[in-house]
């Protein structure tokens, strides 16, 4: 009995191995420091640090909210075209505002331009759950389809050209909009505060909510969670909102970090969101991730573009280092979900005998 017990348990290297792959994204985070610190000067200045942290702060955002719609088993393809959507609506709302034709105009403060984009970006989440849920198509074609919607949208606002000097203007109180990106308050960029701020909702919503266990259900048995009363559609349809909501922020933050809006903007920061979710332990299949593993994928695609860009990498080359990494990264998360799996078949034999 003891010799069918002990076989019946994982391994010592077999524990190990999970640990050291749970562990991923913080092993990667220490490599890519250790070797940029060596490989690239002043990278660990302190104004190189704002500077990236300011970058991740980008992907960061994406990136949460792409983590909630791969839990429940989805994917949002739209979240760069929606950056685009959301920056040019901001920039036409401060140099033009709204024409009802009737010979005047309405302009709006910067909390006013803000709550409108924000509202943008969570009505084009909504209109992607309810293409995967109400008319059942699948998430990749959706939010592809909407991808070329946002950005079809964006360049038609302003003829494929840039919304200039985003300054705002003092008589309506939209002055302080450039200080969404590139103002500080107590040393920090105001962005990394936001992201502070979002990280810690999205954690709680995660951990301490029943909204939070339902996307988690969702992912890992979505029949099962339906039979169990989780009002799968509504939870669905919310993490392409809050997908949505994530886009909108980033669109604001780069229009006011440049002054400009470009309907261009945002192409392809859909994958680095995907990278970082996936790099931060988030399973492609659904029903697992964490958003502080997020994060900590998103400083690791951050401090890996910033530090090839400092040793002069090509941009080629960068592309193809980045999907390298998805692919490590996916690979990765295979190999743990497998380990996984015969860890509980051998817990369950043990338990049997």
């Amino acid at each position: 009995m003891t010799t069918v017990t002990d076989k019946s348990r994982p391994s010592t290297g077999t524990n190990w191995l999970l640990l050291l792959l749970k562990a991923r994204t913080f092993v990667a985070l220490i490599l890519v420091l250790a070797y940029f610190s060596f490989a690239a000067p002043n990278f660990l200045s302190a104004a190189n640090a704002v500077l990236v942290s300011k970058h991740v702060a980008i992907n960061a955002f994406l990136a949460i909210g792409m983590t909630f719609v791969i839990i429940t088993g989805g994917i949002d393809l739209s979240v760069g075209s929606v950056v685009g959507l959301c920056g040019m609506v901001a920039g036409w709302l401060l140099l033009n505002g709204v024409d009802p034709g009737l010979g005047w105009s309405i302009q709006f403060n910067t909390f006013e331009i803000v709550l409108i984009v924000c509202c943008v970006g969570i009505f084009v989440g909504w209109m992607n759950g309810m293409l995967i849920t109400r008319f059942g198509v699948a998430p990749f074609i959706a939010t592809l389809g909407m991808l070329y919607v946002a950005r079809g949208a964006a360049l038609l606002s302003s003829g494929g050209r840039t919304f200039p000097n985003l300054n705002g203007n003092p008589d309506y109180g939209s002055a302080s909009f450039p200080q969404i990106g590139a103002g500080t308050f107590l040393g920090l960029p105001i962005m990394i505060w936001m992201l502070i701020g979002v990280t810690l909702v999205a954690t709680y919503i995660a951990n301490r909510t029943p909204l939070g266990r339902h996307i988690y259900a969702v992912g890992g048995n979505e029949r099962g969670a339906a039979l169990s009363g989780v009002r799968v559609q509504r939870v669905k349809v919310f993490v392409y909102m809050f997908s949505g909501l994530m886009a909108a922020l980033v669109g604001l933050i780069i229009a006011s970090q440049l002054k400009a809006a470009h309907p261009a903007t945002g192409e392809f920061f859909e994958l680095n969101a995907i990278a970082a979710a996936v790099l931060g332990g988030t399973s492609m299949s659904g029903g697992r991730g964490r958003i502080i593993g997020t994060i900590v994928g998103a400083f690791v695609i951050g401090i890996l573009s910033d530090g090839l860009i400092m040793m002069g990498v090509s941009s080629f080359w960068q592309m193809v280092i980045k999907g390298l990494v998805i692919i490590a990264a996916v690979v990765i998360d295979q190999a743990q979900s497998r380990i996984q799996a015969r860890v509980a078949l051998a817990q369950e034999a043990g338990m049997a005998k």
